[in-house]
C-alpha cells in the first residue's frame, strides 16, 4: 500500500481511499517526498542534454572529414631519390608487402601498430623501428599499396597531433608502373 500511495504522491486523492493507515503517513511521506522534489528542482542542475551536445560537438570536431594534402608522383620522386632529413616518408604495408619493395628512402610502420607506435617515446620508436620517430611538425608522407590504408595513417597521424601530413593515394602500385616507364 505504502508504495502504491509513494507511486501516485502527485495524487493524494487516490491514497486517501484505499486505507486510513496510510492517511497517518501519508502527510509525512509525501510531504517528504514533494520537498525533495521542489527543492531539487530549485538547485541549478547541470543539462543533461547540453552536456551531451557538448561531447558529441567535441566528437564530431575531432572526426570531421579532412584530407591530408595528397601528393603526386611528380612531386614524390625527387624526395624519394634526394631525402630531406626534415622529412619522412613511411610505407605502411605489412612486412610481407614490403618484401616485394618500397619506394627509395622510405620506412616501414605498419598501419597495424602505427597508432601505438606514435605513443612511445622516442628511443623505444627508435629502437622498435630503427629510425627516429618523427616530430609533431615534421613533414611524414604516407604510402601504401593502393592508397586507402595511408589514407587512414594520415588521419591517425592527425590525431595523435602531426600537423604536416601528406597522403601519396598513388602509393605502391602508381610507383612501381611509373617506374617500368
Amino acid at each position: 500500500m505504502f508504495r502504491i500511495c509513494a507511486r501516485r504522491a502527485m495524487s493524494p486523492a487516490l491514497c486517501v481511499q484505499r486505507s486510513t493507515r496510510v492517511l497517518s503517513l501519508k502527510p509525512v511521506t509525501i510531504g517528504r517526498i514533494v520537498n525533495a522534489r521542489f527543492e531539487s528542482s530549485q538547485t541549478p542542475r547541470p543539462d543533461p542534454t547540453a552536456a551531451r551536445k557538448a561531447a558529441q560537438d567535441r566528437a564530431d570536431e575531432l572526426a570531421k572529414d579532412w584530407d591530408a594534402r595528397v601528393i603526386s608522383y611528380a612531386e614524390l620522386k625527387p624526395k624519394a631519390e634526394s631525402p630531406d632529413p626534415n622529412s619522412v616518408l613511411i610505407d605502411v604495408r605489412e612486412p610481407d608487402e614490403v618484401i616485394q619493395g618500397m619506394i627509395p628512402s622510405a620506412v616501414n610502420v605498419p598501419l597495424t601498430v602505427l597508432g601505438d607506435a606514435f605513443r612511445l617515446p622516442a628511443s623505444t620508436f627508435k629502437e622498435k623501428f630503427g629510425f627516429e620517430k618523427p616530430r609533431k611538425d615534421q613533414e611524414v608522407t604516407f604510402y601504401c599499396r593502393s592508397g586507402k590504408r595511408s589514407t587512414t595513417a594520415s588521419d591517425i597521424a592527425k590525431r595523435n597531433g602531426y600537423t604536416n601530413i601528406l597522403n601519396y593515394k598513388g602509393s605502391w602500385l602508381e610507383w612501381t608502373e611509373k617506374e617500368k616507364k
